[in-house]
Protein backbone atom coordinates (compact mmCIF):
# COMPACT_ATOMS: atom_id res chain seq x y z
CA UNK A 1 0.00 0.00 0.00
CA UNK A 2 2.76 2.28 0.72
CA UNK A 3 3.61 2.36 -3.57
CA UNK A 4 0.49 2.94 -4.00
CA UNK A 5 0.03 6.39 -1.60
CA UNK A 6 2.93 7.76 -3.42
CA UNK A 7 1.73 6.71 -6.79
CA UNK A 8 -0.97 9.05 -5.98
CA UNK A 9 0.62 11.90 -3.90
CA UNK A 10 3.28 11.67 -6.66
CA UNK A 11 1.69 11.39 -10.32
CA UNK A 12 -1.89 10.55 -9.71
CA UNK A 13 -3.63 13.42 -7.82
CA UNK A 14 -1.23 16.08 -9.56
CA UNK A 15 -2.15 15.35 -13.23
CA UNK A 16 -5.86 15.07 -11.74
CA UNK A 17 -5.74 18.33 -10.22
CA UNK A 18 -3.83 19.63 -13.78
CA UNK A 19 -7.35 18.32 -16.02
CA UNK A 20 -10.02 19.79 -13.26
CA UNK A 21 -10.68 16.72 -12.29
CA UNK A 22 -12.83 15.96 -8.74
CA UNK A 23 -11.71 12.40 -7.11
CA UNK A 24 -15.31 11.37 -5.51
CA UNK A 25 -14.90 8.32 -4.00
CA UNK A 26 -12.30 6.05 -2.69
CA UNK A 27 -12.44 2.33 -3.15
CA UNK A 28 -9.18 0.48 -1.60
CA UNK A 29 -6.55 0.24 -4.88
CA UNK A 30 -8.83 2.28 -7.31
CA UNK A 31 -10.74 5.96 -7.46
CA UNK A 32 -13.76 7.18 -9.17
CA UNK A 33 -12.88 10.69 -10.64
CA UNK A 34 -15.73 13.02 -11.35
CA UNK A 35 -14.37 15.87 -14.32
CA UNK A 36 -16.68 18.44 -16.20
CA UNK A 37 -15.62 17.67 -19.61
CA UNK A 38 -15.18 14.12 -21.48
CA UNK A 39 -12.26 16.04 -22.79
CA UNK A 40 -10.66 16.44 -19.51
CA UNK A 41 -11.28 13.10 -18.16
CA UNK A 42 -9.40 11.12 -21.55
CA UNK A 43 -6.60 13.78 -21.45
CA UNK A 44 -5.82 12.97 -17.32
CA UNK A 45 -6.27 9.02 -18.10
CA UNK A 46 -3.80 8.77 -20.75
CA UNK A 47 -1.54 11.30 -19.04
CA UNK A 48 -1.71 9.50 -16.20
CA UNK A 49 -0.78 5.91 -18.03
CA UNK A 50 2.04 7.76 -19.85
CA UNK A 51 3.26 8.73 -16.48
CA UNK A 52 3.34 4.56 -15.46
CA UNK A 53 5.81 3.67 -18.49
CA UNK A 54 8.10 1.61 -17.08
CA UNK A 55 6.95 1.61 -13.55
CA UNK A 56 7.87 -2.14 -12.12
CA UNK A 57 5.30 -2.27 -9.29
CA UNK A 58 1.51 -0.49 -10.23
CA UNK A 59 0.08 -1.10 -13.50
CA UNK A 60 -3.60 0.97 -13.49
CA UNK A 61 -7.27 -0.11 -16.09
CA UNK A 62 -9.01 2.57 -16.65
CA UNK A 63 -12.94 2.60 -17.68
CA UNK A 64 -14.06 6.62 -19.07
CA UNK A 65 -17.93 6.49 -20.00
CA UNK A 66 -20.03 10.04 -19.98
CA UNK A 67 -23.48 9.67 -18.51
CA UNK A 68 -26.02 10.25 -15.70
CA UNK A 69 -25.33 9.83 -12.29
CA UNK A 70 -26.31 11.02 -8.57
CA UNK A 71 -24.67 10.98 -5.41
CA UNK A 72 -26.18 10.33 -1.82
CA UNK A 73 -24.00 11.35 0.79
CA UNK A 74 -20.38 10.09 0.34
CA UNK A 75 -21.34 7.95 -2.59
CA UNK A 76 -21.84 8.41 -6.33
CA UNK A 77 -24.33 6.08 -8.44
CA UNK A 78 -25.98 5.86 -12.00
CA UNK A 79 -25.43 4.43 -15.51
CA UNK A 80 -22.18 6.46 -15.72
CA UNK A 81 -20.33 5.04 -12.91
CA UNK A 82 -22.07 1.49 -13.38
CA UNK A 83 -20.66 1.43 -17.68
CA UNK A 84 -17.00 3.05 -16.85
CA UNK A 85 -16.91 0.37 -13.64
CA UNK A 86 -17.27 -2.44 -16.80
CA UNK A 87 -14.84 -0.88 -18.82
CA UNK A 88 -12.51 -0.78 -15.93
CA UNK A 89 -12.53 -4.46 -15.34
CA UNK A 90 -12.44 -4.95 -18.92
CA UNK A 91 -8.97 -2.89 -19.76
CA UNK A 92 -5.84 -4.16 -19.43
CA UNK A 93 -2.97 -3.11 -17.30
CA UNK A 94 -1.82 0.18 -18.82
CA UNK A 95 -5.18 0.61 -20.93
CA UNK A 96 -7.62 2.95 -21.37
CA UNK A 97 -11.12 1.95 -22.65
CA UNK A 98 -13.76 4.77 -23.33
CA UNK A 99 -17.14 3.80 -24.28
CA UNK A 100 -19.05 5.07 -27.72
CA UNK A 101 -20.90 7.31 -25.98
CA UNK A 102 -18.21 9.12 -24.87
CA UNK A 103 -15.83 9.08 -28.23
CA UNK A 104 -19.13 10.93 -29.46
CA UNK A 105 -18.20 13.58 -27.62
CA UNK A 106 -14.17 13.96 -28.40
CA UNK A 107 -12.51 16.49 -30.55
CA UNK A 108 -11.37 15.21 -33.55
CA UNK A 109 -7.91 14.76 -32.57
CA UNK A 110 -7.91 13.41 -29.59
CA UNK A 111 -10.56 10.92 -31.09
CA UNK A 112 -7.88 9.89 -33.62
CA UNK A 113 -5.74 8.46 -31.00
CA UNK A 114 -8.34 5.66 -30.40
CA UNK A 115 -9.34 2.67 -31.90
CA UNK A 116 -11.58 -0.60 -32.34
CA UNK A 117 -15.70 0.76 -31.54
CA UNK A 118 -16.48 -3.26 -30.94
CA UNK A 119 -20.05 -3.75 -29.54
CA UNK A 120 -19.15 -5.58 -26.07
CA UNK A 121 -21.94 -6.93 -23.62
CA UNK A 122 -20.99 -5.67 -20.55
CA UNK A 123 -22.51 -6.88 -16.98
CA UNK A 124 -25.29 -5.71 -16.25
CA UNK A 125 -25.68 -3.24 -18.59
CA UNK A 126 -28.62 -3.78 -20.42
CA UNK A 127 -26.93 -2.56 -24.51
CA UNK A 128 -23.95 -3.75 -25.94
CA UNK A 129 -21.72 -0.70 -25.44
CA UNK A 130 -18.58 0.47 -28.47
CA UNK A 131 -15.35 0.01 -26.66
CA UNK A 132 -12.55 2.27 -28.29
CA UNK A 133 -9.16 1.64 -26.77
CA UNK A 134 -5.68 3.62 -26.14
CA UNK A 135 -3.20 2.12 -26.57
CA UNK A 136 -3.95 0.46 -29.54
CA UNK A 137 -1.18 -2.41 -29.31
CA UNK A 138 -2.90 -3.89 -26.43
CA UNK A 139 -6.56 -5.75 -27.55
CA UNK A 140 -9.31 -6.02 -25.75
CA UNK A 141 -11.13 -9.14 -25.76
CA UNK A 142 -13.70 -9.38 -27.91
CA UNK A 143 -17.60 -11.07 -28.50
CA UNK A 144 -17.94 -10.32 -31.66
CA UNK A 145 -15.82 -9.64 -34.80
CA UNK A 146 -12.27 -8.19 -34.34
CA UNK A 147 -11.91 -4.86 -35.73
CA UNK A 148 -9.30 -2.53 -35.97
CA UNK A 149 -7.74 -2.65 -32.22
CA UNK A 150 -6.23 -5.82 -33.55
CA UNK A 151 -3.40 -3.86 -35.25
CA UNK A 152 -2.73 -6.72 -37.81
CA UNK A 153 -6.49 -6.73 -39.04
CA UNK A 154 -6.04 -2.80 -39.96
CA UNK A 155 -5.18 -1.46 -43.13
CA UNK A 156 -2.05 -0.96 -41.84
CA UNK A 157 1.74 -0.84 -44.26
CA UNK A 158 5.06 -0.32 -43.84
CA UNK A 159 7.44 0.01 -47.13
CA UNK A 160 11.35 -1.36 -46.64
CA UNK A 161 14.00 0.50 -48.36
CA UNK A 162 13.81 -1.09 -52.03
CA UNK A 163 16.91 -2.63 -52.79
CA UNK A 164 19.52 -0.61 -55.13
CA UNK A 165 20.05 -3.34 -57.70
CA UNK A 166 22.32 -0.65 -60.27
CA UNK A 167 26.15 -1.21 -60.05
CA UNK A 168 27.00 1.94 -59.16
CA UNK A 169 26.61 2.12 -55.72
CA UNK A 170 26.14 6.37 -55.85
CA UNK A 171 22.65 5.49 -57.02
CA UNK A 172 21.46 4.47 -53.34
CA UNK A 173 19.79 8.04 -53.07
CA UNK A 174 18.30 7.16 -56.20
CA UNK A 175 16.17 4.02 -54.66
CA UNK A 176 15.79 5.13 -51.08
CA UNK A 177 14.03 8.48 -52.60
CA UNK A 178 11.42 6.46 -55.02
CA UNK A 179 10.96 4.41 -51.57
CA UNK A 180 10.02 7.48 -49.77
CA UNK A 181 7.97 8.77 -52.35
CA UNK A 182 5.83 5.65 -52.29
CA UNK A 183 5.67 6.31 -48.31
CA UNK A 184 4.23 9.57 -49.27
CA UNK A 185 2.23 8.72 -51.66
CA UNK A 186 0.49 5.70 -49.32
CA UNK A 187 0.72 8.20 -46.57
CA UNK A 188 -2.05 10.24 -48.66
CA UNK A 189 -4.94 7.54 -48.01
CA UNK A 190 -6.76 8.74 -44.64
CA UNK A 191 -8.06 5.56 -44.10
CA UNK A 192 -4.61 4.04 -44.30
CA UNK A 193 -1.86 3.66 -41.48
CA UNK A 194 1.86 3.77 -43.11
CA UNK A 195 4.92 3.84 -41.27
CA UNK A 196 7.17 6.37 -41.55
CA UNK A 197 10.69 6.31 -43.59
CA UNK A 198 12.59 6.41 -40.37
CA UNK A 199 11.15 3.04 -38.69
CA UNK A 200 10.91 1.07 -41.93
CA UNK A 201 14.62 1.96 -43.04
CA UNK A 202 15.95 1.09 -39.88
CA UNK A 203 15.57 -2.49 -41.78
CA UNK A 204 17.82 -1.43 -44.61
CA UNK A 205 20.31 -3.90 -45.49
CA UNK A 206 19.41 -6.40 -42.88
CA UNK A 207 17.78 -9.77 -43.78
CA UNK A 208 14.16 -10.01 -41.08
CA UNK A 209 11.53 -12.15 -41.31
CA UNK A 210 8.94 -10.29 -42.85
CA UNK A 211 6.67 -11.79 -39.80
CA UNK A 212 8.92 -10.49 -36.99
CA UNK A 213 8.76 -6.76 -39.11
CA UNK A 214 4.87 -6.47 -39.46
CA UNK A 215 5.27 -7.37 -35.44
CA UNK A 216 7.33 -4.64 -34.67
CA UNK A 217 5.94 -2.22 -36.60
CA UNK A 218 2.18 -3.35 -35.81
CA UNK A 219 1.13 -3.52 -39.69
CA UNK A 220 -1.17 -5.71 -41.27
CA UNK A 221 1.29 -5.59 -44.65
CA UNK A 222 4.66 -5.05 -45.53
CA UNK A 223 5.78 -3.59 -49.10
CA UNK A 224 9.31 -4.87 -50.05
CA UNK A 225 11.19 -4.13 -53.98
CA UNK A 226 14.13 -3.36 -55.85
CA UNK A 227 15.19 -0.57 -58.34
CA UNK A 228 17.96 -1.00 -61.12
CA UNK A 229 18.58 1.68 -63.01
CA UNK A 230 20.65 1.47 -66.50
CA UNK A 231 21.26 5.01 -68.66
CA UNK A 232 17.69 6.17 -69.31
CA UNK A 233 15.78 2.94 -68.01
CA UNK A 234 14.47 1.89 -64.79
CA UNK A 235 13.41 -1.75 -63.56
CA UNK A 236 11.34 -1.82 -60.12
CA UNK A 237 10.30 -4.66 -58.69
CA UNK A 238 7.34 -4.71 -55.56
CA UNK A 239 5.95 -7.07 -53.50
CA UNK A 240 3.32 -6.78 -51.51
CA UNK A 241 2.97 -9.55 -47.97
CA UNK A 242 1.05 -9.91 -45.68
CA UNK A 243 2.78 -9.73 -42.36
CA UNK A 244 1.07 -12.24 -40.59
CA UNK A 245 1.98 -15.19 -42.65
CA UNK A 246 4.63 -14.30 -44.82
CA UNK A 247 2.55 -15.20 -47.80
CA UNK A 248 2.80 -12.73 -50.94
CA UNK A 249 -0.24 -11.11 -52.17
CA UNK A 250 0.91 -9.70 -54.73
CA UNK A 251 3.95 -8.69 -57.14
CA UNK A 252 4.50 -6.55 -60.39
CA UNK A 253 7.74 -5.86 -62.52
CA UNK A 254 7.98 -2.31 -64.11
CA UNK A 255 10.63 -1.83 -67.31
CA UNK A 256 10.15 1.49 -68.30
CA UNK A 257 12.12 4.60 -69.77
CA UNK A 258 13.31 7.07 -66.32
CA UNK A 259 10.74 9.62 -67.78
CA UNK A 260 7.71 7.79 -66.77
CA UNK A 261 8.90 7.51 -63.42
CA UNK A 262 5.75 9.21 -61.59
CA UNK A 263 3.54 7.06 -63.32
CA UNK A 264 5.40 3.93 -61.85
CA UNK A 265 4.77 5.22 -58.41
CA UNK A 266 1.10 5.67 -59.49
CA UNK A 267 0.84 2.20 -60.35
CA UNK A 268 2.37 0.83 -57.11
CA UNK A 269 0.43 2.87 -55.10
CA UNK A 270 -2.71 2.22 -57.00
CA UNK A 271 -2.42 -1.59 -56.73
CA UNK A 272 -1.05 -2.00 -52.95
CA UNK A 273 -4.86 0.43 -52.38
CA UNK A 274 -6.91 -2.25 -54.56
CA UNK A 275 -5.00 -5.07 -53.07
CA UNK A 276 -5.57 -3.86 -49.36
CA UNK A 277 -9.37 -3.17 -50.37
CA UNK A 278 -8.96 0.52 -49.45
CA UNK A 279 -11.52 3.16 -51.56
CA UNK A 280 -10.24 5.99 -52.36
CA UNK A 281 -11.68 9.46 -52.29
CA UNK A 282 -11.85 11.93 -55.45
CA UNK A 283 -9.38 14.13 -53.25
CA UNK A 284 -7.14 11.20 -52.07
CA UNK A 285 -7.06 9.68 -55.88
CA UNK A 286 -6.08 13.42 -57.29
CA UNK A 287 -3.53 14.05 -54.87
CA UNK A 288 -1.47 10.76 -55.66
CA UNK A 289 -1.75 11.37 -59.01
CA UNK A 290 0.26 15.06 -59.19
CA UNK A 291 3.10 14.98 -60.94
CA UNK A 292 5.71 17.91 -59.33
CA UNK A 293 7.92 18.27 -62.75
CA UNK A 294 8.54 17.26 -66.18
CA UNK A 295 12.16 17.08 -65.87
CA UNK A 296 13.62 13.96 -64.76
CA UNK A 297 17.40 15.44 -64.37
CA UNK A 298 15.78 18.05 -61.61
CA UNK A 299 13.66 15.17 -59.82
CA UNK A 300 17.04 13.64 -59.38
CA UNK A 301 18.39 16.29 -58.12
CA UNK A 302 15.85 16.98 -55.70
CA UNK A 303 16.23 13.39 -54.53
CA UNK A 304 19.80 13.77 -53.86
CA UNK A 305 19.30 17.10 -52.17
CA UNK A 306 16.85 15.53 -49.67
CA UNK A 307 18.64 12.59 -49.30
CA UNK A 308 22.07 14.65 -47.78
CA UNK A 309 19.54 16.67 -45.81
CA UNK A 310 18.08 14.06 -43.96
CA UNK A 311 21.48 12.47 -43.72
CA UNK A 312 22.68 11.11 -40.27
CA UNK A 313 25.96 12.58 -41.81
CA UNK A 314 24.77 16.21 -39.79
CA UNK A 315 27.90 18.08 -41.25
CA UNK A 316 28.19 21.32 -43.06
CA UNK A 317 29.46 19.48 -46.13
CA UNK A 318 26.26 17.19 -46.40
CA UNK A 319 24.50 20.94 -46.32
CA UNK A 320 26.32 22.34 -48.81
CA UNK A 321 25.45 19.47 -50.89
CA UNK A 322 22.25 20.24 -50.52
CA UNK A 323 22.31 23.79 -51.53
CA UNK A 324 23.40 22.57 -54.31
CA UNK A 325 21.45 19.97 -55.85
CA UNK A 326 18.15 22.18 -54.81
CA UNK A 327 20.16 25.16 -56.44
CA UNK A 328 20.50 23.30 -59.50
CA UNK A 329 17.39 21.34 -59.71
CA UNK A 330 15.51 25.23 -59.31
CA UNK A 331 17.56 26.25 -61.93
CA UNK A 332 16.62 23.20 -64.43
CA UNK A 333 12.41 23.45 -63.86
CA UNK A 334 11.76 26.74 -62.09
CA UNK A 335 8.27 26.04 -61.11
CA UNK A 336 9.33 22.80 -59.14
CA UNK A 337 7.90 23.30 -55.89
CA UNK A 338 9.80 20.67 -54.16
CA UNK A 339 13.62 21.82 -54.06
CA UNK A 340 12.33 24.92 -52.37
CA UNK A 341 10.95 23.28 -50.04
CA UNK A 342 14.18 22.00 -50.05
CA UNK A 343 16.23 24.58 -48.88
CA UNK A 344 13.63 25.67 -46.73
CA UNK A 345 14.43 22.62 -44.91
CA UNK A 346 18.02 23.13 -45.11
CA UNK A 347 18.05 26.49 -43.72
CA UNK A 348 15.96 25.49 -40.64
CA UNK A 349 19.26 22.84 -40.46
CA UNK A 350 21.46 25.56 -40.56
CA UNK A 351 19.63 27.26 -37.76
CA UNK A 352 19.64 24.53 -35.60
CA UNK A 353 23.54 23.12 -36.21
CA UNK A 354 25.01 26.88 -37.34
CA UNK A 355 27.10 25.57 -39.49
CA UNK A 356 27.73 28.64 -41.17
CA UNK A 357 27.05 31.05 -38.52
CA UNK A 358 24.53 32.54 -40.90
CA UNK A 359 22.54 35.20 -38.42
CA UNK A 360 18.90 35.19 -40.70
CA UNK A 361 18.96 31.35 -41.38
CA UNK A 362 15.03 31.34 -40.01
CA UNK A 363 14.99 34.24 -42.72
CA UNK A 364 15.95 32.46 -45.62
CA UNK A 365 14.12 29.31 -44.49
CA UNK A 366 11.02 30.94 -44.62
CA UNK A 367 11.71 32.68 -48.26
CA UNK A 368 12.19 29.38 -49.77
CA UNK A 369 9.00 27.28 -47.97
CA UNK A 370 7.17 30.37 -48.99
CA UNK A 371 7.88 30.08 -52.56
CA UNK A 372 7.62 26.40 -52.64
CA UNK A 373 3.88 26.87 -51.54
CA UNK A 374 3.07 29.64 -53.99
CA UNK A 375 4.41 27.00 -56.48
CA UNK A 376 2.61 24.11 -54.66
CA UNK A 377 0.07 24.97 -52.06
CA UNK A 378 -0.90 21.43 -51.64
CA UNK A 379 2.24 20.15 -50.42
CA UNK A 380 2.72 18.56 -46.82
CA UNK A 381 6.20 18.59 -46.64
CA UNK A 382 6.41 22.59 -47.08
CA UNK A 383 3.78 22.96 -44.74
CA UNK A 384 5.47 21.14 -42.07
CA UNK A 385 9.02 23.04 -42.47
CA UNK A 386 6.44 26.14 -42.23
CA UNK A 387 5.32 24.99 -38.97
CA UNK A 388 8.85 24.21 -37.82
CA UNK A 389 9.68 27.50 -39.18
CA UNK A 390 6.72 29.25 -37.05
CA UNK A 391 7.62 26.89 -34.18
CA UNK A 392 10.71 28.16 -33.73
CA UNK A 393 10.28 32.37 -34.27
CA UNK A 394 7.29 31.01 -31.25
CA UNK A 395 4.13 31.72 -33.43
CA UNK A 396 2.60 28.64 -31.80
CA UNK A 397 -0.99 29.14 -33.14
CA UNK A 398 0.30 29.62 -36.25
CA UNK A 399 2.47 26.66 -36.73
CA UNK A 400 -0.30 24.58 -35.47
CA UNK A 401 -2.66 26.20 -38.38
CA UNK A 402 0.58 24.25 -40.88
CA UNK A 403 0.41 21.07 -39.32
CA UNK A 404 -3.53 21.29 -39.45
CA UNK A 405 -2.95 21.65 -43.42
CA UNK A 406 -0.01 19.22 -43.40
CA UNK A 407 -2.28 16.29 -41.63
CA UNK A 408 -5.32 17.37 -43.93
CA UNK A 409 -2.78 16.50 -46.83
CA UNK A 410 -1.36 13.75 -45.04
CA UNK A 411 -2.95 12.03 -42.33
CA UNK A 412 0.04 9.71 -41.29
CA UNK A 413 2.55 12.20 -41.49
CA UNK A 414 3.94 11.08 -38.34
CA UNK A 415 7.12 14.26 -37.94
CA UNK A 416 3.50 16.82 -38.86
CA UNK A 417 1.68 14.67 -35.64
CA UNK A 418 4.65 14.86 -33.49
CA UNK A 419 5.39 18.80 -33.83
CA UNK A 420 1.84 19.65 -33.09
CA UNK A 421 2.59 17.24 -29.63
CA UNK A 422 5.83 19.17 -29.19
CA UNK A 423 3.43 22.62 -29.59
CA UNK A 424 1.53 21.83 -26.72
CA UNK A 425 4.62 20.74 -24.45
CA UNK A 426 6.22 24.58 -25.33
CA UNK A 427 2.65 26.23 -24.83
CA UNK A 428 2.26 25.94 -20.99
CA UNK A 429 -0.07 22.73 -21.00
CA UNK A 430 2.39 19.87 -21.38
CA UNK A 431 0.60 17.26 -20.81
CA UNK A 432 -2.03 17.98 -23.63
CA UNK A 433 0.67 16.78 -26.10
CA UNK A 434 0.70 13.50 -24.80
CA UNK A 435 -1.39 12.32 -27.49
CA UNK A 436 -0.09 13.09 -30.77
CA UNK A 437 3.71 12.46 -28.99
CA UNK A 438 2.15 9.00 -28.12
CA UNK A 439 0.16 8.39 -32.03
CA UNK A 440 3.51 10.02 -33.62
CA UNK A 441 5.55 7.20 -31.70
CA UNK A 442 3.31 4.76 -33.32
CA UNK A 443 3.70 5.43 -36.50
CA UNK A 444 7.71 5.65 -36.16
CA UNK A 445 8.22 2.70 -33.47
CA UNK A 446 11.90 2.42 -34.66
CA UNK A 447 12.96 5.73 -34.65
CA UNK A 448 10.66 7.73 -32.80
CA UNK A 449 12.91 8.17 -29.86
CA UNK A 450 12.89 11.97 -29.67
CA UNK A 451 9.29 11.70 -29.18
CA UNK A 452 10.08 9.81 -26.31
CA UNK A 453 12.09 13.20 -25.04
CA UNK A 454 9.24 15.36 -25.30
CA UNK A 455 6.88 13.25 -23.38
CA UNK A 456 9.92 13.54 -20.85
CA UNK A 457 9.43 17.48 -21.20
CA UNK A 458 6.15 17.50 -20.91
CA UNK A 459 6.56 15.32 -17.26
CA UNK A 460 9.30 17.62 -16.38
CA UNK A 461 7.09 20.97 -17.17
CA UNK A 462 4.51 19.69 -14.90
CA UNK A 463 6.19 18.64 -11.81
CA UNK A 464 6.39 14.93 -12.15
CA UNK A 465 10.20 14.43 -11.71
CA UNK A 466 10.00 10.97 -11.49
CA UNK A 467 8.34 10.38 -14.89
CA UNK A 468 10.23 12.37 -16.01
CA UNK A 469 13.36 10.87 -15.38
CA UNK A 470 11.56 7.39 -16.63
CA UNK A 471 11.41 8.96 -19.75
CA UNK A 472 14.59 10.45 -20.45
CA UNK A 473 16.09 7.45 -19.50
CA UNK A 474 13.99 5.86 -22.02
CA UNK A 475 15.70 8.25 -24.67
CA UNK A 476 19.03 7.88 -23.93
CA UNK A 477 18.38 3.69 -23.73
CA UNK A 478 17.45 4.16 -27.25
CA UNK A 479 19.76 7.03 -28.67
CA UNK A 480 22.90 6.64 -25.65
CA UNK A 481 25.02 9.73 -27.60
CA UNK A 482 22.07 12.04 -26.72
CA UNK A 483 22.96 15.37 -24.73
CA UNK A 484 19.69 16.87 -25.25
CA UNK A 485 17.82 14.23 -22.85
CA UNK A 486 20.64 14.13 -20.46
CA UNK A 487 20.64 17.67 -20.08
CA UNK A 488 17.14 17.86 -19.26
CA UNK A 489 17.14 14.34 -17.01
CA UNK A 490 19.75 16.55 -14.69
CA UNK A 491 17.16 19.08 -14.30
CA UNK A 492 14.59 16.65 -13.76
CA UNK A 493 16.74 14.77 -11.03
CA UNK A 494 17.84 18.15 -9.27
CA UNK A 495 14.22 18.91 -8.39
CA UNK A 496 14.56 15.61 -6.92
CA UNK A 497 17.09 16.24 -4.59
CA UNK A 498 19.10 13.13 -6.60
CA UNK A 499 22.30 15.58 -6.85
CA UNK A 500 24.94 12.37 -6.60
CA UNK A 501 23.15 10.56 -9.88
CA UNK A 502 22.53 14.20 -11.51
CA UNK A 503 26.73 14.49 -11.64
CA UNK A 504 26.84 11.13 -13.20
CA UNK A 505 24.52 12.46 -15.80
CA UNK A 506 26.71 15.97 -16.48
CA UNK A 507 30.22 13.97 -16.61
CA UNK A 508 28.39 11.94 -19.37
CA UNK A 509 26.96 14.75 -20.74
CA UNK A 510 30.61 16.37 -20.81
CA UNK A 511 32.13 13.36 -22.44
CA UNK A 512 29.74 13.13 -25.19
CA UNK A 513 30.17 17.11 -25.18
CA UNK A 514 32.07 18.78 -23.97
CA UNK A 515 30.85 22.27 -24.79
CA UNK A 516 27.12 21.74 -24.17
CA UNK A 517 24.94 24.28 -22.30
CA UNK A 518 21.89 23.54 -20.89
CA UNK A 519 21.00 27.21 -20.33
CA UNK A 520 21.86 27.81 -24.07
CA UNK A 521 19.90 25.16 -25.31
CA UNK A 522 16.48 25.98 -22.81
CA UNK A 523 17.03 29.68 -23.50
CA UNK A 524 16.76 28.84 -27.44
CA UNK A 525 13.61 27.39 -27.14
CA UNK A 526 10.16 28.99 -27.97
CA UNK A 527 8.60 28.60 -24.71
CA UNK A 528 5.09 30.50 -24.47
CA UNK A 529 5.37 30.42 -20.47
CA UNK A 530 8.61 32.46 -18.85
CA UNK A 531 8.14 30.54 -15.75
CA UNK A 532 8.36 26.88 -17.37
CA UNK A 533 12.25 28.17 -18.53
CA UNK A 534 12.91 29.47 -14.82
CA UNK A 535 11.89 25.85 -13.69
CA UNK A 536 13.94 24.16 -16.06
CA UNK A 537 17.17 26.72 -14.96
CA UNK A 538 16.17 26.10 -10.87
CA UNK A 539 16.44 22.47 -11.24
CA UNK A 540 19.91 22.42 -12.95
CA UNK A 541 21.11 24.91 -10.31
CA UNK A 542 19.43 22.34 -7.42
CA UNK A 543 21.26 19.58 -8.94
CA UNK A 544 24.92 21.69 -7.30
CA UNK A 545 26.44 21.99 -10.69
CA UNK A 546 27.31 25.11 -12.88
CA UNK A 547 26.31 24.97 -16.73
Amino acid sequence: MNALRQLRSTLFNPIVDQHRGNIRKSMGDGWLVEFPSISDAVKCAIAIQTGLIGHDVIRLRIGIHIGEVFFEADDVFGEGVNVAARLEALAAPGQVLVSDTSMNSLDQKTAAIFQGGVAQKLKNIARPVGVWSWPNAIPIERTTKPQATDPTREPSIAVLAFDNLSRDPEQEYFSDGITEDIITDLSKVGSLLVISRNSSFAYKGKTTDIRQVGRELGVSHVLEGSIRRVADRIRVNAQLIDAKNGAHLWAERYDRQITDLFAVQDDLTMCIVEALKIRLTAVEHKRIGMVPTANPEAHDLFLKGREAVLSSDNTKEMFELALRCFNRAIELDPDYAEPYAGLGHAYTREFQNKWLGIPNSLEHSQRFIDTALQKNPDMPYAHYLDAINKFWRGKHAASNEAIDRALSLNPNYAMAIGMRGINAVNSGAPLDGLPDLERALQLEPRAGHLYVHFMGMAHLLAGDFETAVLRFKERIAASPATDLSRGFMISALGHLGRVEEAREVRQKLKEINPGYSFSEHVGRLPLQVPAALNMLLDGYKKADLKD
